[in-house]
């Protein structure tokens, strides 16, 4: 926590906050808001408002976060994208999902274009997904998460066809840091499967009906944050804050001078009460879709048995997909990735940010008495193969 101990100390000389319960406050906030971010943020201004970097001038911080994305042609990011393949060699084919070329692009716009920084990226993901198998994961491996509608998939789209995620953090869950983070993935690799072609960002929105600072755990939103930037970079298109606590947006605004412009500007705050933004949300809903706790008509809301029946099927037609187009043998995958690691081209900073913040938490069983959840593939095998039917 050192990083925001930094810029928690620096803001309460700035804006006189003495009170303790403000400053844990402020902290709890910034590391929700750098969560929902993470797949937008720059690696270093990620880690460190979430305390994973030693503390360094802020100054200096704000300075390189005002730095401008760099915008290349069609025909240049082509170039680029033939640049990162050629670095990662033939692995490159091996996972072809993984390396397709709107996903190297992806990668490429998380490290601003540099060619080197996104092929290290993507190796440390390639070898995250060899071992922690995020596809192998089932409906009944996360369905008790589920079960109370904290994080859904909504069965519409928002108006530009992008999926729309329901997140309620209000809503306590009762079970694991573990179990939490592995629905979320299941989620997002479930909702990856399901975009158009054409559109690979989510829209996020998010519910703060009975949100309070107990309802966030600090090290899940840290891992989570983690995890989201390291394997699922530039897939957030828009994060919609609906009736936040007012204090929130104040948090919000101190934090913005360490954001890309392009990444602030994928969040906006929505208040019942306030005319002006509701007619905001509307422009990117169709409300009368939009369940009736966000303003919108649809009264229905969240239905557990219709979701699970349709996450099942989802299940099985993304293991067919899997087991058709991926019948490699795993211990060839491993050795050719294993060469290719070889040439020292994966940078352990960012192994460390992605897959220390998966094992650690899957692999901590806290009180539970069901132990520890593997990280080695052999293990991982063993939890998340596929239930026969």
């Amino acid at each position: 926590m050192h990083g925001v101990c930094a810029v928690v100390g620096f803001l309460t000389i700035l804006n006189g906050i003495s009170c303790t319960w403000h400053i844990i406050l402020f902290c709890k906030c910034v590391v929700f808001l750098v969560t929902v971010l993470a797949i937008s943020l720059d690696k270093r201004t990620s880690l460190k408002l979430t305390g994973l970097l030693p503390k360094d001038n802020i100054t200096a911080l704000r300075s390189k976060s005002s730095v401008a994305e760099r915008t290349l042609s069609p025909e240049e990011q082509q170039t680029k994208i033939g640049e990162v393949k050629k670095i990662i060699g033939p692995i490159a084919d091996t996972f072809s999902n993984v390396c397709s070329d709107a996903s190297i692009l992806r990668y490429l716009k998380a490290r601003n274009y540099n060619t080197k920084k996104a092929a290290k990226m993507l190796k440390v993901s390639i070898k995250w997904r060899m071992e922690f198998k995020p596809e192998k994961i089932q409906w009944d491996d996360v369905a008790q998460e589920a079960r109370n509608g904290r994080l859904y998939k909504a069965d519409y789209l928002d108006k530009q066809g992008r999926i729309v995620f329901v997140i309620r953090p209000g809503i306590q869950s009762t079970n694991l840091p573990a179990a939490q983070i592995k629905y979320l993935i299941y989620s997002l690799e479930n909702a990856i499967w399901n975009q158009n072609s054409n559109q690979e960002q989510m829209v996020w929105l998010i519910d703060f009906q009975g949100w309070s600072t107990a309802s966030l755990s600090l090290k899940i939103a840290r891992d989570t944050a983690q995890i989201l930037q390291a394997h699922y970079p530039e897939r957030l298109g828009l994060a919609m804050f609906y009736n936040p606590p007012k204090v929130f947006e104040s948090f919000w605004t101190m934090v913005k001078p360490f954001l890309e412009s392009k990444t602030y500007k994928k969040v906006i705050f929505v208040y019942p009460d306030n005319s002006r933004s509701r007619m905001v949300m509307e422009e990117y809903l169709h409300m009368d879709k939009v369940e009736s706790y966000f303003g919108g008509k649809n009264t229905a809301g969240f239905n557990y048995e219709a979701y699970a029946e349709k996450m099942k099927e989802d299940d099985r037609s993304m293991s067919d997909a899997f087991d058709s187009c991926c019948s490699s043998s795993p211990g060839f995958l491993h050795s050719e990735f294993h060469e290719s690691v070889q040439s020292g081209t994966i940078d352990s900073d960012d192994e460390a940010a992605g897959n220390e913040a998966v094992c650690s938490n899957l692999e901590e069983g806290g009180d539970s008495t069901h132990g520890k959840m593997p990280c080695s593939q052999n293990e991982s095998n063993k939890v998340n193969e596929p239930k026969k039917t």
